[in-house]
């Protein structure tokens, strides 16, 4: 019988798939790396061409480690990272490596989109600022330094429509994924023809629109093939993986917002309405008829990762669990606000609300007195800071969550969980499954084919939430405190960081 879902979730990091019975209960998964590359400073790509050889070596691993045949599958949902644009060429093979969510180098041709159309006009527009990292400066600067690839280029797709297009041999363009281009009109779901051509983009390269639940077509004999999937499996246009993700935290109507912590940060909040939020992000959510506003940080477990490297010298026997382990223990007996140490945690420039890509990291406030546990105290509170700031500048725009529920995997440390409750003011709860990523594109898969009959029904199967951490009233005027200095210091130290902020 056909009673599992698949899902394909291309990471920053990896790729993962995930099988699980309609039920919501049986789930088995599997992750692959596959390389990024970095030719120069500000330049991060991956090729397209990794993530399908990573689909199709790990497709037959998974279905032998979950114990069922291809024929099983009742539908395939993708979902990818944000704003990478993929060239496909007119004889059907990707035209190179794509710039990742975080390459920064595009800065020239944010400066030729406000000169041709105006930043104004992109924000009242799509919603979103003129950043490199958005995909329409990307594309750009393809074109004007590699333009024998534009000798070639028939579509210009997203990494889930990439994936989409190598299974079923359909291009499309989900909903939650335009925002990435400074033409698509948020409000309305629809390009915005005179944009796209006075920045010399044809519409032409760009696939049909269409809402993140709806099949765009079946695995095709080659993919079957390829990938030991079965022929005339549907497959779920997909979506952002962002988006995924507050769908899998049961995130589908306003109230609740997801945060989150995997390689980066960020925070995303349900909304009804069309409401742009200056400084923020702003984009569909993969649920018809709601929007997210949300904050994307570059400072989330990647932060926990980078300094657990450096505190253990080279060599060291010590598993990754065992760092997590004692760096946290020991952080635990720093009282919060670190004995006014702080740090900020631009270790790859930030996005939002500062959006600059040349920020740097800071520890600020040492002395002979303070040891590993005060940074490693001040690398987490950092990131809480950073999510705090997301929240506010939300805050201001009327979008005003009653609660956070977290998923990654800083969502199962338990002082990282109580520093965010504390410098927030918000509660926040665990999604139990930490993959909601992959669980949002496992309920997105079932709901767009049909065999799950609505979102609501996929929360009630597949969403379970852990205890709430409360916020520690005795630590609030600590943390507000502290929140000031950390803003005070990025904002005198900013000019000497290359380049500077839009947004404050």
């Amino acid at each position: 019988m056909k009673n599992y879902l698949l899902a394909i979730d291309q990471g920053t990091s990896g790729l993962k798939l995930m099988l699980a019975h309609l039920d919501g209960q049986h789930q088995v998964s599997l992750s692959a790396d596959y390389p990024t590359h970095y030719p120069a400073p500000g330049s991060i790509e991956q090729d397209p061409q990794d993530w399908w050889r990573a689909v199709c070596s790990g497709i037959p691993a998974l279905l032998e480690k979950a114990g069922i045949a291809a024929s099983d599958i009742a539908a395939i949902g993708v979902d990818g990272v944000s704003w990478m644009p993929v060239m496909v060429g007119k004889n059907g093979e990707t035209l190179g490596r794509c710039a990742l969510w975080n390459d920064t180098r595009s800065t020239q041709e944010c400066e030729d989109i406000c000169r041709l159309v105006g930043e104004e006009r992109v924000m009242a527009t799509s919603g979103n600022p003129v950043q490199p990292y958005y995909a329409t400066p990307k594309l750009l600067w393809y074109r004007r330094h590699e333009p024998e690839r534009f000798q070639h280029l028939d579509r210009v797709v997203t990494s889930n429509g990439y994936l989409g297009w190598k299974l079923t041999g359909c291009f499309a363009q989900d909903a939650s994924q335009a925002y990435g281009w400074a033409f698509y009109s948020m409000e309305h779901g629809t390009w915005d023809e005179q944009m796209a051509e006075a920045l010399g983009i044809d519409l032409n390269w760009l696939p049909p629109l269409c809402e993140s639940m709806q099949v765009i077509g079946a695995v095709t004999a080659r993919a079957a093939q390829e990938s030991g999937l079965a022929q005339g499996t549907p497959v779920i246009a997909g979506g952002l993986d962002a988006a995924c993700g507050v769908l899998g935290a049961g995130v589908v109507n306003p109230g609740p917002a997801q945060e989150q912590s995997g390689s980066a940060g960020g925070m995303s909040i349900c909304t009804d309405r069309y409401q742009p939020a200056p400084g923020l992000i702003l984009g569909r959510h993969v649920v018809p008829g709601r929007w997210l506003v949300q904050g994307g940080t570059v400072g989330g477990g990647g932060v926990f990762r980078w300094i657990s490297q450096q505190l253990y010298p080279d060599g060291s026997q010590a598993s990754g669990a065992q760092r997590t382990e004692e760096l946290t223990r020991i952080a635990s007996g720093i009282p919060a606000g670190s004995e006014g140490v702080l740090f900020l945690p631009y270790m790859a420039g930030e996005r939002s609300p500062i959006w600059n890509p040349n920020a740097k990291g800071v520890y600020y406030g040492l002395d002979f007195s303070k040891t590993r546990a005060h940074l490693v105290r001040a690398a987490l509170e950092g990131t809480a800071y950073s999510l705090k700031h997301n929240l506010d500048h939300a805050a201001q725009c009327g979008a005003i969550p009653t609660e956070l529920r977290a998923v990654g995997g800083a969502s199962a440390s338990a002082l990282w969980m109580q520093i965010k409750a504390d410098v927030t003011g918000y509660p926040i709860r665990a999604v139990a499954n930490a993959d909601a990523t992959a669980i949002g594109c496992l309920m997105l898969a079932g709901v767009g084919s049909g065999v799950i009959r609505s979102f609501d029904e996929a929360c009630r199967r597949f969403v379970a939430l852990q205890p709430p951490y409360l916020p520690n009233e005795h630590n609030t005027e600590t943390y507000a405190n502290g929140f000031t200095q950390y803003k005070t210091l990025y904002t005198q130290l900013k000019g000497m960081m290359k380049g500077q902020a839009e947004h404050e």
